[in-house]
């Protein structure tokens, strides 16, 4: 069989096993299997493919298929135009928290000069390296409690060329210390407990989604801390799950806040300002 037809007919399994994007998962699950990129790819496709490239190829199909992410198979994920690597040990990166970031990265510009940044449940880096990208005169602290995953986002800084800019902290939340952050940014769990997930999600580690029985309760202990951590005028952004809202602002301790909303036009980061 061609490259095509061996794309066709992965695509046709994964579509009958839940995949909502059956036809680019075949085609990057098979560009990762031969070492290509993607463009790369399209020009082969109508080469016959070794029977020595079709044993991995259908190991990969066979285990998205069973629900494993696409990121994780391939070991890479994409967010906010940066590569980042990502194992099974982190959150991958979603499309909607690059709301939470563009809208640091406005906020910050608008502030302007050097800044201190605090990224809360750092996981992959993907928050805290790309603002570090976007913002070259800021340093940023990442933390979390998780030592594999902060093995992860290091990796990730010295493959961005961050590591000078970004100082990793094993840590719950962020320690106790005099107003020092103009800015804290965290994407921490929010999926309550007992919530029922898709197979794509629940292959993520659990730490990093289950937020508690309402599903607030980590970002609420953040935010209580925030207030004594920021400088005067500084701004807290979280995302959050949008019936959350209701039961994070107002946060007390804040002059104001405001909520934006995600790709697909839900209440997804809350801002907190001082």
């Amino acid at each position: 069989m061609t490259l095509l037809e061996v794309v066709k007919r992965a695509a046709g399994f994964l579509e009958t096993h839940g995949s909502g994007s059956p036809r680019l998962d075949a085609e990057l699950l098979l560009a990762h299997a031969l070492g290509l990129r993607r463009l790369d790819l399209y020009l082969q496709f109508e080469r016959p493919m070794a029977e020595s490239e079709l044993g991995p190829y259908r190991d990969l199909i066979a285990r998205r298929g069973k629900g494993e992410p696409v990121a994780y198979l391939t070991g890479h994920k994409e967010f906010m135009k940066l590569d980042f690597k990502v194992t099974s040990a982190v959150l991958l990166p979603n499309p909607d928290t690059e709301v939470l970031v563009q809208r640091a990265v406005e906020w910050a510009r608008a502030r302007g000069g050097p800044l201190r940044i605090a990224d809360v449940g750092t996981g992959s880096g993907c928050i805290a390296l790309s603002l570090a990208h976007y913002l070259p005169q800021s340093t940023v602290v990442a933390t979390d409690i998780d030592p594999a995953a902060l093995a992860v986002a290091e990796d990730n800084a010295a493959r961005l060329g961050l590591e000078d800019r970004v100082q990793f902290c094993r840590q719950d939340l962020i320690g106790p210390g005099a107003a020092e952050f103009d800015l804290i940014c965290a994407n921490l769990p929010y999926v309550a407990d007992g919530v029922a997930l898709v197979a794509e999600v629940t292959a993520q580690p659990a730490s990093a989604l289950r937020g508690g029985p309402i599903g607030h309760e980590v970002t609420a202990r953040l935010l209580e801390q925030c207030p004594a951590l920021l400088r005067q005028g500084g701004v807290v952004l979280c995302e959050i799950d949008p019936p959350l809202v209701a039961h994070l602002a107002p946060a007390p301790g804040f002059a104001g806040w405001r909520v934006h909303r995600d790709l697909g036009g839900h209440d997804r980061v809350l801002e907190c300002w001082m």
